[in-house]
């Protein structure tokens, strides 16, 4: 099989390689095709992986093109995980709100609307050239923010792209070992739903039992996972239900405003010093990749939503180490090549499984995937803030959607207004001025002001 990882010079790539080489199946991935439009990363990014294979008696081949149709021809699974406008424009994507008093996140509130504004025609260009080149191929979608984009696609791909996210299967594993229940050995029925960095834990069911209640009542068990320690065990009994991280900016917006005011740096401009030190690294020593690669991963990991945490605690070294997307993404090819039935948290369009969103949307859900594709499974239909929060922030993502497609300064206007951490019209102007103004991309797809 060939996989194609677009966003091949990414930071991350090395951990979908990873994976793969755990597997030691007959049927497993042969070739990975790696495809960035930064040729001097990719060819950094395919040292790692050559280094990373070399320690292995039959490693997936490994070779790397800037042209997309070369990828992404003769694809049996195409993974990708851009960034358009790179690192410099997330920190675009998060002073710009900063500047107005405004979360600015990469994802969540209007960072993520315009991290999608110049994502949007980028990715459906690749869903046209998927379904030309290899239109058997399954698209596994990691580009953030993923829900966005994974909807866009489907447009064009229809249910043959799926949209991945660590963040809900990590929950419910954690919540599970918070039970006492090692979820590597045991059967649970996952209870989950929302949209990609909004969604809730509503229940975790083993054996027939559902552990979450108790689980949301006990505060020492509750201390014992990121999630409890993030929201508080007086919040979480109160909702019930335990929310996905990324809530944490819904929830304690001026917390984390104030935090991330008060730092240096935001995570963008953290992570563009830090990776710019990392290719320049590489190319000043080749023959070290791998261990440059390991020793950066380790730093940019322990310092994930540093702004939800206290300024002395660490991350929890299980969020660390256990693994993530590219443990979804492999078990979703395994599934669908092998038949190796899976259940996994995945955005996929909407059958009617979430009652009050609009059928075809995307939506993060629990599915059993088998060789035909993911298959939603029955989940608890939300209800009150959860379904009026769900509600507002589709509507918010099907207008970017359109006012990116359409090149539409009034439907981004309306878009950036209508979510609820945008506070006013007005504030939704300027910023919207300021992404026209600092970000290329989207000065081109709307007019500078």
């Amino acid at each position: 099989m060939q996989l194609t990882i677009l966003g091949g010079g990414g930071f991350r790539v090395p951990l979908v390689y990873g994976a793969l080489l755990t597997d030691d199946h007959p049927d497993r991935v042969r070739e990975v095709v790696l495809h960035d439009t930064d040729a001097t990363r990719l060819a950094s990014i395919e040292r790692v992986l050559q280094q990373m294979g070399a320690d292995h008696d039959d490693p997936p081949r490994v070779r790397a093109s800037t042209d997309l149709d070369e990828a992404v021809a003769g694809a049996d699974f195409v993974f990708s995980a851009i960034r358009v406008g790179g690192t410099q424009g997330r920190t675009v994507d998060e002073r710009v709100p900063l500047s107005c008093g405004v979360l600015g996140q990469e994802t969540t509130g209007p960072g993520g609307l315009a991290y999608a504004l110049r994502t949007v025609p980028v990715a459906v260009h690749i869903a046209e050239r998927i379904r030309e080149l290899a239109p058997d191929a399954w698209t596994i979608n990691f580009t953030n923010p993923a829900g966005i984009v994974t909807e866009a696609m489907s447009a064009v791909l229809g249910d043959r792209v799926v949209g991945i996210c660590d963040s809900p299967i990590a929950l419910a594993r954690r919540a599970a070992r918070a039970c006492g229940v090692d979820p590597t050995t045991t059967a649970l029925d996952v209870d989950y739903v929302g949209l990609n960095h909004l969604g809730w834990l509503q229940g975790l069911s083993a054996g027939g039992t559902d552990l979450l209640p108790g689980l949301v009542a006990d505060p020492q068990r509750l201390a014992t996972i990121e999630e409890g320690r993030l929201f508080g065990p007086e919040w979480l009994r109160a909702l019930g239900t335990i929310p996905n991280e990324y809530l944490y900016y819904f929830y304690f917006t001026r917390d984390a405003v104030a935090s991330i005011l008060d730092a240096e740096q935001t995570r963008g401009e953290f992570l563009l010093q830090q990776q710019d030190a990392f290719y320049a690294e590489l190319a000043a020593r080749p023959d070290d990749a791998l261990a440059t690669w390991r020793r950066v991963r380790e730093e940019r990991d322990a310092t994930y939503m540093r702004e939800a945490r206290e300024e002395d605690e660490a991350r929890d070294a299980a969020d660390i180490e256990g693994g993530g997307y590219e443990g979804v993404a492999l078990a979703i090819m395994a599934a669908i090549s092998r038949g190796e039935a899976a259940d996994l948290i995945l955005g996929v369009r909407n059958d009617g499984t979430v009652p009050g969103l609009p059928l075809g949307a995307v939506v993060e859900i629990p599915c059993r995937v088998d060789a035909d594709g993911p298959h939603p499974l029955r989940v608890t239909a939300p209800t009150g803030h959860r379904l009026g929060l769900m509600a507002q922030v589709k509507e918010v993502e099907q207008l970017t959607i359109r006012a990116s497609l359409e090149r539409s300064p009034a439907l981004a206007l309306e878009a950036l207004a209508l979510h609820p951490l945008v506070p006013s019209v007005t504030t939704a102007r300027e910023m919207l001025d300021g992404f026209r103004r600092r970000s290329p991309q989207i000065g081109a797809l709307l007019g500078t002001p």
